[in-house]
């Protein structure tokens, strides 16, 4: 049913189009024009001005049976670094590079798996749902591109991210929600050999408070970082200034408000015991959703893996996609993978058959029984 050759042959091209975070503009006018020439109906936006990228967001519709329910399907087109002249390597079966970039699976696996499909649902005359695309920029960076759709335009209550790794028939069903810290320590600056007595350290004061923090893995839903604890100065000066960056993620959100608070107060409690001071900025980048293995729309996608011919599991994630954003907005989504492995690495690979089994799968989605 599916054309191997094809799906493989629109991978490649996609992959070897250079899309960076916040340098998307190639590849969102090339899929803008061939959606066009396919002839999907195509509207692009205008929100790579406003979020810092050279390109938009790309938007595609092919009407259906009003009978069914529409369902929109979304994949982003920014990649990680380095992902510019990436040349892919077919060999054993998978779709790799040279070792010099990523290859781009992420996600334009996604992106090869819903276009593919709706072509053959448009070739083939096949009885289908209303059917949604959504291509985004700026994923990789905080969600920004579907931060800043124009959902007004977006008629499906329901949606299908294609961006998760692993064998295709896994289904995420719950993510977690993510809140930053972004701040800054001041002390005392002194001489550290004459008045050292008279400084106020803020990396120790940054250090401090790290050590008293709950981090990594919290519990199964709920987890702590720092991305963050730098200076730069001369070893005879006690320093004044230090920044601070960590996030925290849980699927509960009690969970979440609590451990940013804990993350907080550990700093500001050190801080105040040693004379320093703590500015800083905390906020929410995305929710988190959690649907159970019962919910109607995560047991659709069940059977529908299954009329593919793919084994279905049920899981949940500790990073976060579009989807978030999606179900935040409320549009009930949920996670598919599409096969990629090792993706944000210079070995990121896909297996040929996981690109032909995400279409599939994809396509059984799309179309109807009459």
């Amino acid at each position: 049913m599916v054309n191997q050759e094809r799906i493989v042959q629109r991978f490649m091209n996609y992959v070897r189009i250079g899309s960076e975070t916040h340098f998307e503009g190639e590849m969102s006018r090339y899929l803008a024009q061939e959606l066009r020439d396919l002839g999907f109906e195509v509207y692009v936006d205008n929100c790579g001005e406003k979020i810092g990228s050279n390109g938009n967001n790309v938007y595609c519709y092919l009407p259906g049976d009003e009978s069914f329910e529409s369902i929109m399907f979304s994949s982003h087109m920014d990649t990680v670094t380095p992902g510019r002249n990436i040349e892919p390597i077919i060999k054993d079966g998978y779709i790799t590079t040279d070792g010099t970039t990523i290859l781009g699976a992420d996600d334009k696996a996604g992106i090869a798996a819903i276009v593919e499909a709706m072509v053959m649902i448009k070739e083939n005359n096949v009885h289908h749902r209303p059917i949604e695309a959504i291509f985004t920029v700026i994923e990789e960076q905080g969600l920004k591109g579907a931060a800043n759709l124009e959902y007004d335009r977006i008629r499906s209550k329901k949606a299908v991210v294609l961006d998760a790794s692993d064998d295709v028939g896994k289904i995420v069903a719950r993510a977690p929600g993510e809140c930053h810290i972004r701040a800054e320590i001041f002390g005392q600056r002194s001489h550290a050999g004459s008045d050292p007595e008279k400084g106020v350290s803020a990396i120790q004061a940054a250090v401090l408070g790290a050590s008293r923090m709950r981090l990594q893995r919290i519990d199964d839903e709920t987890t702590a970082n720092i991305g963050t604890l730098s200076t730069i100065g001369e070893t005879n000066v006690v320093q004044d200034h230090c920044m601070f960056e960590a996030e925290t993620r849980s699927r509960n959100k009690e969970k979440l408000e609590a451990q940013l608070a804990h993350m907080i107060q550990c700093m500001q409690d050190a801080c105040d015991e040693l004379g320093a001071r703590f500015q800083y900025k905390a906020w929410q980048n995305y929710e988190g959703y959690d649907y159970p293995d019962d919910h109607p729309h995560v047991q659709f996608l069940v059977e529908k893996c299954k009329q593919a011919g793919i084994e279905p599991w049920i899981t949940h994630s500790g990073g976060c996609t579009d989807g978030n954003m999606y179900n935040a907005k409320g549009i009930t989504t949920v996670v598919l993978s599409c096969g990629m492995e090792k993706e944000h690495t210079l070995s990121e690979r896909i297996a040929i058959y996981n690109l032909v089994n995400i279409t599939k799968v994809v396509y059984q989605i799309m179309r109807v029984d009459e």
